[in-house]
């Protein structure tokens, strides 16, 4: 059913995602001339954007974290039934800022509600539309948490409120997803200059597409 490409890229706060993202969109396109979608999540359409404001709104500190997973799981359905997944019907590349693992790592691991509860929750949300391909940037978190509050251009949301030690937990709990999901998701070093974390993506992102 599926004849696109399906690529996510995760990782920390501040840990350069959205310059890489920019980066591999240009040369994805440049390479292949094949029709490459950015998105993201949450959000990428109308009422997974409206969702998106609820859940990141620095006011919302009371949200309860099955609330939070929940919340996440239908923007998460209406993105892919709105955007993605037509996209990959029509043969398109699709490059996603955090999906799926970002719900285990946040909520199943950072928050503690359980990897397993976060993924069945997930499993219906996505109807096993998974990426064929993960870019995991790792960075310490202290690094990722400067880089933001040196960055003043960038949204302040609800999860920058969070101390060092959930950012922390974060870090673990990625590190365990590309463990446990070894032929999906690559690891890449993001404390790299721009333009080497970007080659080193774009040599996985190659493997995936021939």
């Amino acid at each position: 059913m599926r004849g696109g490409l399906f690529i996510t890229i995760e990782g920390g706060e501040g840990a350069g995602k959205t310059t890489l993202i920019t980066r591999l969109t240009e040369r994805i396109y440049r390479e292949t001339k094949k029709r490459t979608i950015r998105t993201r999540e949450p959000g990428g359409s109308p009422i997974a954007e409206a969702i998106r404001g609820v859940i990141l709104d620095t006011k919302n500190t009371r949200m309860d974290p099955r609330t939070e997973a929940l919340l996440y799981a239908a923007a998460r359905r209406q993105h892919l039934a709105e955007i993605v997944m037509p996209a990959l019907q029509k043969g398109s590349i699709v490059i996603c800022d955090r999906f799926v693992d970002s719900s285990l790592v946040y909520q199943g691991y950072a928050r503690g509600l359980g990897v397993d509860k976060v993924w069945d929750i997930n499993r219906f949300a996505t109807e096993d539309c998974m990426p064929n391909l993960t870019l995991y940037l790792d960075l310490e978190p202290e690094v990722g948490l400067a880089r933001i509050a040196d960055n003043e251009h960038r949204e302040v949301n609800r999860l920058d409120l969070e101390g060092l030690a959930f950012h922390r937990k974060v870090r673990e709990g990625y590190l365990q997803m590309a463990e446990k999901f070894p032929e999906r998701i690559r690891t890449l070093d993001a404390s790299e200059e721009p333009d080497r974390l970007a080659e080193a993506a774009w040599r996985w992102v190659q493997k995936s597409l021939t």
